[in-house]
């Protein structure tokens, strides 16, 4: 019978092989206006996200925490998903080197982990999960957190867009690529619960899984600020979602 290591060394491994032809797949789309210029994390950034995925990707998986897609001083920086600099670095204990992307916008300079700007929706969800457990280790022991597309989507103003605001050809084909990739990811974790981080994700859940699967879906308040909503105690809004929900 194979060690809980080994297992554990398996699932990383798949993830790594999925994220790569993620990467590859998206990087052959192309985007209309309103956007200008994409970024791939998974490219530039492969490195921390490699660890990440090599250090923390479990077979034991219960909770799978499903983001809409990187923000630009997140997981843009870090290759992380929700990848705050200080939260990767102090509590993940994840620091590596971050390349550039192929085209760069001047007012979204990639500077990796000597980037000063924080990204308020990870410190949020990532300093959620530091409070309740303490070290990765235990958080990572039940639960996982990827995001459902890997690009940033600016337009010539460096203004985010969201994957939602794409063209609607853009958005169809981005999604068949996602869409693939996210329910490989849920064949090799096997979770019991799906959580949608917003109602992008959950609406991404939803669709993969269908109304007959054993998973159960549900939904916690984004961290944005730029929800009112999330700028009122959100750790504690969550924390009532997710025992609501019976996930804790």
């Amino acid at each position: 019978m194979p060690s809980s290591k080994s297992v554990s060394s398996t699932t990383s491994a798949q993830l790594i092989v999925l994220a790569k032809e993620l990467s590859r797949a998206v990087d052959k789309l192309r985007f209309q206006p309103p956007v200008a210029y994409v970024y791939n994390p998974l490219e530039y950034a492969w490195k921390p996200h490699h660890a990440y995925l090599t250090k923390y990707a479990k077979a034991t998986c219960k909770v799978l925490f499903l983001g809409m897609n990187p923000g630009p001083f997140g997981m843009a920086q870090t290759g992380v998903p929700f990848g705050e600099i200080a939260a990767v670095r102090d509590w993940l204990g994840i620091d590596e080197d971050v390349d550039k992307p192929a085209c760069e916008h001047p007012k979204r300079r990639i500077e990796g982990f000597a980037c000063k700007k924080s990204e308020v929706s990870g410190r949020r969800l990532w300093g959620l999960f530091a409070e309740r457990y303490e070290k990765p280790e235990n958080f990572f022991e039940e639960h996982f957190v990827i995001n459902y597309c890997p690009l940033v989507f600016m337009d010539e103003g460096a203004r985010n867009v969201t994957p939602d605001k794409l063209q609607r050809a853009d958005i169809q084909a981005l999604q068949d690529v996602c869409d693939s990739y996210l329910w490989r990811v849920i064949e090799v974790l096997g979770p019991m619960r799906g959580v949608g981080v917003g109602g992008y994700a959950e609406d991404c859940l939803k669709r993969i899984l269908g109304s007959e699967s054993e998973i159960q879906i549900s939904r916690i308040l984004h961290p944005s600020p730029a929800s009112p909503a999330a700028n009122k105690d959100w750790a504690g809004q969550v924390t009532k979602q997710l025992t609501s929900a019976g996930i804790w």
